[in-house]
């Protein structure tokens, strides 16, 4: 852990360098103005000052509890709880519940204080939080809430699996999680994204029949196209689409509708994003996933019965929620690198829906709608090449701009 933070660190710095150069990059004379550039590089910096502070506190706290052994003292504490509310503290599931009900509380307690100092005084200083204290702290308490109805049935299923998984074990629970994915991806934009945002459906009008008329001639089976509020709680912008099958939608925020006054931009925008649909992104990126947990609960198999390794973190039972945290613990390093994988496959997807946009004819639409983006997100203008290639999902701006330009020049 404390490697990795060095390394990531180091990455940091670098990155902090190249943000406090004062000129563009040559790609973007002329591109972004200079008033926006200076606003994006001060949020940047505002940015990279708070991450320094938070990863170093988060990585004492991690190590700190790793070395005075808290899990196993806290495991204990949770199971010292129960006589006293009376319920059986032999029971597994209502002992880890309670373990989790306190980690829940802790995590609060401790992201609380950077939770109110980026919304409030970063992003309020560069003009992004829209949110008022007290919608802050109801969708806080609505996101507790949801853990609260969602999080004991899902975690019992699990213990229950282990317990009785067998040799089949990495199967079944890899079945559970397919299956709950599968469902929350259905559940989550009917049921919950409506608890914390108003969606309604895009006016009638140029826009909306440009979307339809370009999903029409795609074949992309769009049902329903609407705005969210995301203009309630911050002034940054998106879209995006989501639903099985036959039952797509498309979700454009309300602030990307405000800030790109031209049609053609945001549907440019949504082209690139269908882009994703047509070129099969979407499925490919759930299948790795998909791979991935198997592997990963394939691994866990391996180690839920090493009594060693449970002793090695300080614990004389061998609970299966903590063999879960341990194994989290012990393959840190390998996540970085999936997700170090997964980001160059991820930026090499955004190359290609920005090409299937271009081979639409929405090229100079496109590159003007993600000028007009980076620069009313205030996104970092300069970024160190080796900053980028390990953290970034997305290519930076200089090198979308110079894929979307090349072909033209090849014509040209």
């Amino acid at each position: 852990m404390i490697l990795m933070y060095f390394f990531e660190t180091y990455l940091d710095l670098r990155q902090h360098a190249v943000l406090k150069l004062p000129t563009l990059p040559k790609t973007l004379e002329g591109v972004i103005s200079q008033e926006k550039f200076e606003k994006s590089r001060a949020y940047s910096l505002d940015k990279s000052h708070f991450h320094f502070v938070h990863e170093f506190v988060t990585i004492f706290m991690d190590s700190a509890i790793l070395f005075f052994g808290i899990l196993p003292w806290f495991w204990k504490k949770s199971g010292n709880f129960l006589p006293l509310v009376g319920l059986n503290t032999e029971n597994e599931i209502l002992h880890t519940l309670a373990f989790l009900a306190g980690v829940m509380i802790w995590s609060q307690i401790t992201d609380l204080p950077f939770s109110l100092y980026s919304t409030f005084v970063i992003e309020a200083r560069h003009g992004f939080n829209k949110q008022t204290i007290w919608l802050f702290f109801r969708d806080l308490i609505k996101g507790m809430c949801l853990a609260i109805v969602l999080g004991p049935p899902i975690v019992s299923a699990i213990i229950v699996i282990v317990q009785k998984g067998g040799p089949y074990l990495a199967i079944y629970l890899w079945a559970f999680m397919f299956v709950l994915s599968l469902v929350m991806m259905t559940l989550y934009p009917v049921l919950i994204a409506p608890l914390f945002n108003k969606f309604t459906p895009l006016p009638e009008g140029e826009l909306r029949l440009k979307i339809e008329q370009l999903a029409s001639s795609l074949n992309f089976p769009l049902k329903k196209l609407f705005v969210v509020d995301g203009s309630t709680r911050s002034s940054h912008s998106n879209a995006y689409m989501y639903g099985f099958y036959k039952n797509k939608r498309i979700v454009l925020y309300d602030t990307l509708i405000q800030q790109c006054k031209n049609d053609e931009e945001i549907v440019a925008v949504i082209a690139h994003e269908l882009g994703h649909w047509k070129l099969n992104h979407t499925m490919y990126s759930f299948i790795a996933v998909q791979i991935l947990t198997f592997l990963q609960f394939g691994g866990y198999t391996l180690v839920r019965n090493s009594t060693d390794l449970f002793r090695s973190f300080g614990f004389d039972v061998q609970p299966v929620l903590i063999g879960l945290i341990i194994f989290q613990h012990t393959v840190i390093p390998i996540q970085h690198l999936v997700s170090f994988a997964l980001n160059l496959v991820s930026r090499s997807f955004e190359f290609q829906a920005d090409a299937f946009a271009k081979k639409l004819g929405y090229g100079a639409a496109l590159r003007s709608g993600l000028v007009k983006l980076q620069e009313e997100n205030l996104s970092a203008m300069n970024t160190d090449p080796w900053y980028s290639a390990y953290h970034y999902s997305h290519p930076p701006l200089v090198e979308r701009l110079a894929a979307i330009d090349e072909p033209d020049k090849k014509e040209d």
